[in-house]
């Protein structure tokens, strides 16, 4: 398809802050013509850096980290050498992992201030979370049920709510987790009660009887949270565990995440 033309810009409010919307539009505001706002933006860590990298290629971006970002457009971008943030995400990720093995793990370079929602509630749960020189230092301690609700940024994240399940499943007691940002994101239920996990999912609300053992088996990835919870799951699970994954969910979204494990002490084998 070809389309010709230029963009101009424009007010625009989101009725929900998605981060897809805000970073599509931060681009394409970025050439456009005029001084595009747009109000409600998504505040994920993401999307500030996004402005800042954008701003070193030579867009005039203000707001960043807030709600409200106006981009003043440019005629043209150039080339930045830029260094990413830290994907909080599969730090979370590693950092359940540390949960639910008991272990001590160093995360190198970790954010927390980005990962407060999650630290917070492994917190709560028992974990014991410590700042380092060289990132963030956690240990099991505790192991009490927890409770979360998925929000916006800074809220829960909804792409740790399935890990944090994971979690859930090896605490003592009743753990619920209510899901409010996505619909049908509940899948990997049916994986982990293959392992032998108990739980009840009423609507948007997931009820997890925790501290039952987990037995390996064979379960499918439904989507990229998914796989990786489900990784988590059986590295706690007794026996083996065989994550079928033909789509290649969980070595698009994570650079290397059995490789990472496995030199934290996991039994993994890619097939």
């Amino acid at each position: 398809m070809r389309v010709s033309g230029s963009l101009k810009g424009a007010n625009i409010y989101l009725d929900f802050p998605s981060v897809g919307a805000t970073v599509n539009l931060l681009m394409a505001a970025s050439l456009a013509k005029g001084v595009p706002r747009i109000e409600n933006a998504a505040k994920e860590p993401e999307i500030a850096d996004l402005c800042r990298f954008l701003t070193a290629m030579g867009a005039r971006v203000a707001g960043a980290g807030t709600a409200n970002l106006t981009v003043e457009g440019v005629e043209s971008l150039h080339g930045a050498e830029y260094t990413p943030i830290p994907d909080r995400i599969e730090a979370g990720t590693l950092a359940c992992a540390a949960a639910l093995t008991e272990g001590s793990v160093l995360l190198e370079n970790a954010r927390s201030d980005h990962m407060r929602a999650l630290l917070f509630k492994l917190a709560e749960s028992g974990l014991i979370c410590q700042e380092d020189a060289r990132g963030l230092r956690l240990r099991d301690g505790r192991n009490i049920p927890l409770e979360a609700r998925t929000l916006s940024y800074p809220g829960f994240p909804t792409d740790l709510q399935a890990p944090l399940m994971t979690v859930a499943c090896q605490t003592h007691g009743l753990s619920v987790i209510l899901e409010t940002i996505f619909e049908n994101r509940f899948m990997h239920v049916i994986e982990l009660r293959r392992l032998g996990a108990r739980i009840r999912v009423e609507g948007q609300l997931a009820l997890i009887q925790g501290g039952q053992p987990l037995n390996g088996s064979r379960v499918s990835a439904t989507d990229l949270r998914a796989a990786a919870a489900l990784m988590l799951a059986g590295l706690s699970a007794q026996g083996e565990t065989i994550l079928d994954d033909p789509a290649g969910h969980l070595l698009r979204g994570y650079e290397h995440l059995d490789e990472k494990l496995r030199r934290l002490g996991a039994d993994i084998k890619q097939a």
